[in-house]
């Protein structure tokens, strides 16, 4: 793996010169672990395990603090780690100074704006957004291998989780058991929190498990994700407890498993996101409901559960081979509940396949 982050970098290194950035300053805690491996995750969203600094001539920097000097040195040369107490900002904006690069790259989407005042001072400083992800956005085969595992895992849950789903039994108790499986089967933790919506609130596509009791005959949508060996699965199925679904429940089951078959079957490399997502609304349309459709139909997925692309009509993004992206069209009706139904989607050179 330390050769595939040198190689990562030197792939940066040339999207850099392009822009003609002689340094780039890495905040992004994802882009961070993919250019290093060194803590995927910061402890908490106002403190920072630490930086990288990315330069033209391959003698890049790893910036931490005192509590992560050792496990940096795992991962780095020790001659390159720099160790900031006390102001952070402050510290390694007078170490860059020191290394002479004049034009430096920053991320602006993820520094905060407090911080940068100070790290920019007596810098010029030039926004280096999409560099990293534009690297990202394209899977190699180890990448391609870890989501396939943890979407593996995400089916055997699929396949186990209507044991659970009893009535009587609320939102939060399957939501742990859901939880537990994951860790139970080797996930390292949750993708992100675990959906589990029944009835009316399965009408709220980002639904957050409470006591709402499952009930004889009602659907349920769950929405769950894993990390294993540091990758995301992203996967929504809608089930019905109970031996009679409802007419609306199945026309509606219906629509949304004919927009997703339609608009992974259009999908190809060189066609752009949009029209996937356009091909699903299509369906919907054509069925008097698009306005039921209220999110995008899918985004990309790796070291975050939401990455590039996103899926959706605004995006000027281009379906490439390596890229992953989720399918998942839904219809919602606040009176009784909803339906979604996610697949994720491997682009290959002659087209796509459900992974």
């Amino acid at each position: 793996m330390i050769q595939i982050y040198k190689a990562r970098r030197d792939k940066l290194r040339a999207l850099m010169d392009e822009k003609g950035i002689e340094a780039l300053f890495i905040s992004h805690e994802a882009n961070r672990f993919y250019l290093s491996g060194f803590e995927l995750h910061d402890g908490q969203k106002n403190e920072y395990a630490g930086y990288l600094l990315i330069t033209k001539d391959g003698k890049d920097w790893l910036f931490t603090d005192p509590r992560y000097q050792d496990a940096a040195k795992r991962l780095w040369d020790d001659s390159h780690i720099y160790i900031y107490k006390g102001n952070a900002s402050a510290s390694i904006n007078e170490h860059i100074k020191q290394l002479g690069y004049s034009t430096i790259g920053f991320e602006a989407n993820t520094i905060p704006y407090a911080f940068l005042k100070v790290l920019a001072g007596g810098l010029q400083c030039v926004e280096g957004d999409g560099l990293v992800e534009k690297l990202r956005i394209i899977k190699d085969e180890h990448e391609i291998a870890c989501l396939k595992e943890a979407c593996a895992l995400n089916h055997k849950l699929m396949q186990w989780v209507p044991s659970v789903c009893r009535p009587g039994r609320t939102e939060k108790a399957v939501a742990w058991d859901i939880e537990k499986f994951f860790r139970e089967h080797g996930a390292s933790e949750l993708a992100f929190a675990s959906i589990v919506a029944v009835g009316p609130n399965a009408a709220l596509p980002h639904a957050i498990p409470d006591d709402t009791v499952i009930t004889d005959e009602c659907p349920i949508l769950i929405d769950v994700g894993c990390r294993l060996n540091d990758y995301c699965s992203d996967q929504t199925r809608t089930f019905w407890v109970g031996s009679h679904p409802s007419d609306e429940f199945q026309r509606t089951m219906e629509l949304v498993r004919t927009a997703q078959d339609t608009a992974i079957a259009s999908m190809e490399p060189g066609m752009p996101v949009k029209e996937a997502h356009a091909i699903a609304s299509k369906v919907f349309a054509d069925a008097g409901v698009e306005e039921a459709f209220t999110h995008s139909l899918g985004h990309g997925i790796g070291l975050e559960t939401h990455e590039a692309p996103s899926v959706n009509m605004r995006s000027d993004a281009i379906l490439q081979p390596g890229m992953v992206v989720t399918a998942e069209p839904g219809l919602y009706y606040p009176e009784w509940g909803g339906v979604r139904w996610e697949h994720m989607v491997l682009v290959t050179e002659n087209g796509v396949i459900r992974m």
